[in-house]
């Protein structure tokens, strides 16, 4: 039988999945992270599972794994020092970056500007020069670049990044100094801006290369370790990460672009939530992925997640695909605090993450945190993951009473506090991707998975107005189910800045099926069948004058039968619905990406057996919580005995090995033909 495995690496969790493809049968684990070496906690849990589904590590075909190796390189500040190689006159290109300050009026006063990922004291300038039509001016000197690579070396750089102008229209010259660059610093990853980005504005294909060299030391060391490590332990599949835009590359081509992983972790989430939603017939999705650091949010239409050119990880907003997820430090984890000067309450981003964990772990830790209050509001019961961790109730209540006392309140509204701050917290980045990109949060239902998402999603919904609130089943394990049923993905990019009007449709299709044929060569030679693998196109456009594009997903087939004509009928659509506007300007068709993609894992959920209406052989025992001000009676209530059909009226609990799903007081759970629980107000109450 062929097996395939999901892992995915939390802050404060490791999730795996272990599917058969054959049967469709699945086994989910759960151990906690090892932040000092995320590989250790990934071994434990590859044998556990394997152990627990009776095969051997060498019966696992593929194994798939979202990271977050490279986010916290560029969080922590741990990138490799790069040495940077620029076209003459162009030493600052890094320092002059962009003209844009975020945040509000007067923002560039206080806003303290990012320190450059490569520093002016490692970069150095060569001649040579390609002009604007990639015709070359000015010839390269040999003599005077290894002169400058010599100086590269000498300050120690552990990566090099090779920009030069114009190189995305001939990166020759990059070439060759890349070359000289694997003469004079042989051990030295060395990154050229044409193939990891061959797109005009120099600024963003020098920045994104920069990116890459910086995190690509870090990447390849974990890569290689874990590989050898998996390889030790008898694992002789094939191995994968998934990517920003929600597709996989090999671990090989992982170690030498890495900057296609920055949002590789919140990727698997949206992955897993598709899956889910092709198995409900749910189309309009919100994802809330709430783990025990941060939450994820991700907008999902006709089941097609938002994809956006820009990835961006704190201040770094490099051009690369990925999913429009937006993250908030808002998780299980997150440390309830009160300021003295202002003595308001505080929730997060500081988390008490993996280790000490939350009060409630029984860990050494001893801060309040969104776990704690939620063990003192009844919402979490004490025996978590199938009754192997229990929660300490007693030093939950301990670590809340400080905040109750620090704000002069009773313990109840002060756990009740800590909880509608974060749910504020999370409903502020929903906004992000649903009211403010020209979207009704009434159309969409919402999702929530993560360790704690279907502990919040009850409340979320009734503030976004988004019905159903979906509890997935394994909504703990989804990221790593999302990691284990995605497809393989690559694209090839390039600019084209050519006026639609001086475009002939064929000039363009032969452009792209050039680019695709690519693209679908390097699957294949990623051992995918070619018979497996479609293809589609992105085609960036923009109004002439414009110093943006929208970027147009299309199929050839579209393409050939709409035309141009079709392309801009539906941008011009696009641009209404993200600005209220047209312009009567010409368009301008600026880069042009194919996309090839392989066959995703066509696994249908398990249907459960249809029940009577009534969750009552599923009830575990009367329980009690605080909602509404006050203490009210519930009940607890095991998933696994949970029957389709069956209906779980609110205030309740239901308990699985892997999260808990709250459903609020005057709202009914029920639970669909493959075991998702659909939560909606019950009818004559809101």
């Amino acid at each position: 039988m062929a097996y395939r495995l999901g892992i995915d690496v939390g802050g404060t969790f490791t999730d795996l999945l272990l599917l058969d493809e054959v049967t469709g049968a699945f086994w989910r684990h759960k151990t906690p992270s090892t932040p000092a070496d995320s590989s250790i906690g990934i071994l434990i849990g590859v044998h556990a599972i394997c152990a627990e589904a009776g095969i051997a590590p060498a019966d696992v075909a593929t194994l798939f794994h979202g990271t977050t190796v490279a986010t916290n390189a560029v969080l922590e500040g741990k990138g490799a020092r790069v040495g940077l190689v620029v076209t003459r006159g162009y030493r600052q290109v890094m320092q002059i970056a962009r003209s844009f300050v975020p945040g509000g009026l007067a923002g560039w006063i206080i806003w303290p500007k990012p320190v450059p990922l490569a520093a002016l004291e490692d970069t150095v300038e060569v001649g040579g020069r390609i002009d604007g039509r990639g015709r070359e001016v000015e010839p390269m000197n040999d003599a005077e670049v290894r002169a400058e690579l010599e100086t590269l070396r000498g300050r120690g750089v552990e990566a090099v990044t090779v920009s030069l102008m114009n190189a995305y229209l001939d990166g020759s010259h990059e070439d060759r100094i890349g070359a000289l660059a694997a003469e004079i610093l042989p051990d030295t990853p060395v990154s050229l801006s044409h193939v990891v980005l061959p797109e005009m504005q120099e600024y963003e294909r020098t920045l994104t290369t920069v990116a890459n060299a910086a995190v690509r030391p870090v990447v390849g060391r974990y890569v290689r370790a874990l590989r050898a490590k998996l390889r030790d332990a008898g694992m002789t599949g094939r191995i994968a990460l998934l990517r920003s835009d929600g597709g996989l590359m090999s671990s090989e081509k992982a170690e030498e672009h890495p900057v296609s992983l920055l949002m590789s972790g919140p990727a698997g989430g949206v992955a897993g939530a598709l899956w889910v939603g092709r198995n409900a017939g749910l189309s309009n999705i919100l994802t809330l992925d709430v783990g025990g650091t941060s939450t994820d949010v991700a907008l999902i239409e006709n089941l097609e997640p938002r994809r956006t050119r820009t990835t961006e990880v704190g201040h770094l907003s490099v051009r690369a695909s990925s999913l429009d997820v937006k993250t908030v430090g808002a998780g299980g984890g997150s440390i309830a605090s009160v300021p003295e000067l202002t003595r308001a309450l505080r929730v997060g981003p500081q988390s008490a993450g993996a280790v000490p964990g939350p009060a409630a772990y029984g860990k050494g830790g001893v801060l309040p945190t969104v776990t704690d209050a939620n063990v003192v509001l009844g919402y979490l019961p004490e025996d978590l993951l199938g009754g192997s961790f229990r929660l300490d109730r007693a030093a939950a209540t301990a670590a809340v009473q400080t905040v109750a006392d620090a704000m002069g309140i009773d313990l109840m509204a002060a756990a009740r506090g800590i909880i509608d701050i974060v749910n504020e917290n999370m409903f502020g980045a929903l906004r992000m991707i649903s009211v403010q990109q020209g979207y009704d949060p009434r159309d969409f239902a919402l999702m929530g998975f993560g360790g704690a998402g279907p502990l919040h999603i009850n409340a979320i919904a009734r503030l976004m107005g988004s019905w159903p609130a979906v509890s997935p089943v394994s909504p703990g394990v989804l990221c790593a189910l999302g990691d284990a049923t995605t497809l393989m993905r690559t694209e090839s990019a390039r600019s084209f800045a050519r006026l639609a009007r001086d475009t002939s449709e064929a000039e363009l299709i032969a452009a792209l099926d050039g680019m695709a044929t690519a693209t679908v060569a390097e699957l294949v030679a990623e051992l995918v069948p070619a018979d497996e693998i479609t293809s589609l196109y992105e085609i960036d456009v923009r109004y002439e004058g414009q110093a943006f594009e929208v970027p147009m997903t299309i199929t050839p087939d579209v393409l050939r039968a709409d035309g141009i004509a079709g392309l801009l009928a539906r941008f011009d659509e696009e641009h209404r619905r993200l600005f209220t506007f047209n312009m009567a300007s010409p368009h301008e068709i600026v880069n042009l990406r194919a996309v090839a993609l392989g066959r995703p894992l066509d696994l249908p959920a398990a249907r459960l057996p249809v029940g009577d209406g009534s969750p009552a052989a599923a009830k575990v025992r009367d329980h009690e919580l605080w909602m509404d001000g006050r203490m009210q009676p519930a009940a607890i209530y095991d998933r696994s005995r949970l029957r389709a059909g069956d209906i779980v009226a609110g205030p309740a609990v239901v308990v699985e090995m892997d999260s808990t799903t709250l459903i609020e007081a005057g709202h009914d759970g029920t639970v669909d033909p493959v075991g998702n629980i659909l939560i909606r107000p019950r009818e004559g109450k809101f």
